[in-house]
């Protein structure tokens, strides 16, 4: 018998969750060591798996299988196994996992309100249950449970929000968020059901198991009117225009570490499982939509790089510009072919460690300064030159600058899209100019000039726990920039199954 590891890795968060809650509300540290500990732990096992992920037998590995309900039609079983379009993601939730109980330690410095300090116990209970939802669905190859788990990882998304949020506006920020995904995993449910049922009826044999329907033979008509619902209903999550408006409010109202989740994870959740069960599962139907998916999602990239640039809230800057490089996910999904997939599995991983660097410096300034407002801001790199320096490598990856992993993510999509429909890159193609404007502008604003007055004396640096979460962030960055075969050829594999499912186009 093998080491399960995607079940240990899955479920560790969640074992943790009920340790940390079986604690005494007063023991707080002990709280944030059980968090630290699982954390780290499922970082190792997810690395572990990384590692040993064998790429010339490519397809699903390290699977398991448990059934869990047999009766009559329902065939549900726990069934995990990763490609290389998953295994990256696994990668990226742990990093993310990790960072994030890092940065919600806490600072006990009397100006600075850092980190977690009220109920550290139920944030990283909640934290973490979010944390297994992510990982179950990343590594899920039944239906049932892919959307188990999908409902797993929004439900406490509005509890972190509304409880340890930005006092301002968490209540609506939360609700927002719930009603645009929960309408969203509604509409896919619905979809995922028909599927279900006609993959029965046309091979006699019902199963949620998606290596079975893969071969399910769904008739043309049945792809083009179910292809939207479900891909659309997936991508609500993944931040897609005209659906992405609950995104940035969540964003910005979220703590620290739950933005870093939000925007790093559950955007990267959404869009997975849009490619996973909408394009897979209903090839022809992406076939016949793809025109459409590249239109919201060439908008998506424009528009939020517009919208980012226009931005005094620090948060909401970060918040829009996750819109604008989701966008490019997108718009490497609408593409179908080889460049523009492989350029979106890579910017999945990229952009997710690049936001929640992102997320994290901004949370740091913001629990010294206690503004997010760009204009009040300036000179933060005489006191914080370790959080300027990892905003200013965030800054280069989201430019698509060589050297970092934007680069080796965006610049394939960008081909990809070149080969499909030209206009469209061009059009897409302003978004780096914008982007590269308003990150150049925001750097020069908020950490060089002058300190302003009312800083002096109450500005603190961040702490070593902080620093270790940026290096960790900032190297995997740099790593796939100089090294594109740290990540390419693996998801690389993953594409190479995505386009025998369309049909070797």
């Amino acid at each position: 018998m093998n080491f399960p590891v995607l079940s240990v890795i899955t479920f560790t968060p969640m074992v943790a969750a009920v340790l940390i809650l079986l604690l005494p509300a007063q023991r707080k540290n002990e709280a944030r060591a059980v968090a630290l500990a699982a954390a780290t732990f499922a970082l190792i096992l997810s690395l572990w798996a990384y590692f040993n992920y064998d790429q010339a037998a490519a397809g699903y590995q390290f699977v398991e299988k448990y059934t869990w309900l047999n009766l009559g039609q329902l065939n549900i079983s726990l069934h995990f196994g990763v490609d290389g379009i998953s295994m990256p993601l696994v990668l990226l939730t742990g990093v993310v996992m990790f960072t994030g109980v890092l940065i919600s330690w806490g600072d006990d410095h009397p100006h600075v309100m850092a980190g977690i300090q009220d109920r550290p116990r139920e944030f990283f209970a909640f934290l973490f249950v979010l944390a297994s939802g992510v990982f179950g669905v990343f590594v899920s190859l039944d239906l049932f449970m892919l959307f188990f788990f999908y409902e797993i990882a929004v439900f406490p998304m509005y509890l972190l929000i509304v409880i340890w949020g930005w006092i301002v506006t968490r209540e609506y920020a939360a609700m927002k968020l719930t009603l645009y995904l929960f309408i969203g995993s509604v509409v896919s449910l619905v979809g995922v059901l028909v599927m279900y049922w006609v993959a029965g009826q046309n091979t006699g044999v019902y199963t949620f198991d998606m290596l079975q329907m893969e071969k399910a033979g769904f008739s043309q008509t049945f792809q083009d009117i179910w292809f939207l619902p479900v891909f659309l209903g997936f991508a609500v999550l993944g931040g897609i225009w005209p659906f992405h408006n609950w995104s940035p409010d969540g964003h910005v109202a979220a703590p620290t570490a739950v933005s870093m989740f939000h925007a790093g994870v559950l955007m990267k959740l959404g869009a997975f499982a849009a490619l996973r069960v909408g394009i897979m599962l209903l090839p022809q139907g992406a076939q016949t939509w793809s025109w459409l998916i590249m239109m919201f999602a060439a908008i998506a990239v424009v528009y939020g790089a517009y919208i980012a640039f226009v931005q005094t809230d620090f948060k909401y800057m970060v918040g829009f510009s996750s819109v604008s490089h989701m966008g490019l996910v997108m718009l490497g999904f609408s593409t179908l072919n080889r460049d523009g997939l492989l350029g979106s599995g890579v910017q999945m991983f990229s952009h997710g460690v690049m936001t929640a660097l992102f997320f994290a410096v901004v949370g740091m300034i913001y629990d010294r300064a206690h503004t997010r407002e760009i204009p009040e801001l300036g000179g933060i790199n005489k006191i914080m030159p370790f959080a300027t320096i990892g905003f200013i490598i965030g800054g280069l990856v989201s430019m698509g600058m060589p050297g970092f992993s934007g680069f080796v993510a965006e610049f394939p999509i960008f081909m990809g899209v070149w080969g499909t429909q030209w206009l469209v890159a061009v059009i897409a193609s302003i978004s780096i100019v914008i982007t590269a404007a308003y990150i150049m502008r925001n750097i020069r604003q908020v950490f060089f000039g002058e300190l302003p007055q009312k800083f002096e004396g109450h500005l603190t640096d961040i702490t070593i726990l902080d620093k270790v979460a940026i290096v960790v962030l900032c190297l995997f960055m740099i790593v796939i920039g100089l090294f594109p075969n740290f990540m390419v050829p693996l998801v690389q594999t993953g594409v190479d199954n995505i386009l025998r499912l369309l049909g070797g186009a």
